[in-house]
């Protein structure tokens, strides 16, 4: 076929096509802000999930980025069936059997983790409340104390573990919270106190070093791009017990949240060393 004919076949298959109709610029960004909105909507709801799991307490949590928050001072505490294969047993639980998962359902450990929630509620400052869950809700619906014991790893033969506790804390009209977390000795956890405090939940930001006695403590006075909490303290004890204790103004999306901080800056450091929080 020649240029001609190519031409003439052209126009005769274009003249045969139902011409499409006019473009609605209404209609185009109409589709648009859908398409926006429904974006919008899915980073919402993964946001969504990723502060409620961290404020119940405890699981890991993939972002949209694939980021995902670990236990063992990368982020709150595992939930029981998310830590996945091991290559040796779960330490054995009261029972003298294997446990099925990290977390401590009964027994020594168990107890630690709820001593350490009791523990938590005993520092709320005068002007605050702690808040309780109603009576009939399961463990797993509990947002307002919670609290877990969590088998970390396998150190030199002897176990490590982690427990970790979450208290609401109320003002007015606001809740926020305060988080405390406890890691045994023989953690692998930096020393320095800022690089110790850094290791929490895998957060960053200022830090600054506050001497409380004879001790130094690391506290981020200031967090970078993640929101979960607005400051930290980190300590590790000379027998090598963590300690990092942490305040934000928000609970949740659901409640409105503290006009303030519960703590200063020297009262975190302070909470950090405390001996109540030093399990042993």
């Amino acid at each position: 076929m020649n240029e001609e004919e190519l031409r003439e076949g052209l126009r005769s298959e274009m003249a045969g096509i139902t011409p499409p109709p006019p473009l609605s610029t209404t209609a185009a960004l109409g589709a648009a802000r859908r398409t926006h909105f429904r974006r919008r909507a899915v980073w919402a709801s993964l946001g969504s999930a990723a502060v409620v799991l961290a404020v119940t307490g405890f699981a890991a949590v993939a972002t949209p980025d694939g980021h995902v928050y670990q236990p063992a001072g990368q982020g709150p505490l595992t939930p029981p069936d998310a830590s996945g294969d091991t290559k040796e047993p779960w330490p054995n639980g009261p029972d003298g059997k294997p446990q099925e998962d990290r977390t401590a359902r009964a027994g020594s450990k168990y107890d630690q983790g709820v001593h350490l929630l009791t523990e938590a509620v005993s520092v709320v400052p005068s002007g605050y409340t702690a808040p309780e869950d109603p009576p009939n809700q399961s463990a797993e619906e509990r947002m307002l104390r919670t609290h877990q014991a969590q088998f970390e790893a396998k150190v030199d033969g002897v176990d490590v573990w982690s427990y970790s506790s979450s208290v609401a804390v109320a003002q007015g009209e606001g809740t926020g919270r305060v988080i405390v977390e406890v890691h045994d000795a023989g953690n692998q956890l930096p020393t320095e106190p800022c690089d110790l405090a850094q290791k929490f939940w895998g957060m960053r930001g200022a830090c600054q070093v506050e001497t409380v006695g004879a001790v130094r403590v690391g506290v981020v006075v200031r967090p970078g791009d993640d929101d979960r909490l607005d400051q930290w303290s980190a300590y590790r004890h000379p027998d090598g017990v963590v300690v990092f204790v942490a305040q934000g103004v928000r609970l949740d999306e659901s409640r409105p949240a503290l006009t303030k901080l519960p703590f200063s800056v020297p009262q975190l450091a302070a909470l950090a060393v405390d001996e109540r929080f030093h399990l042993k």
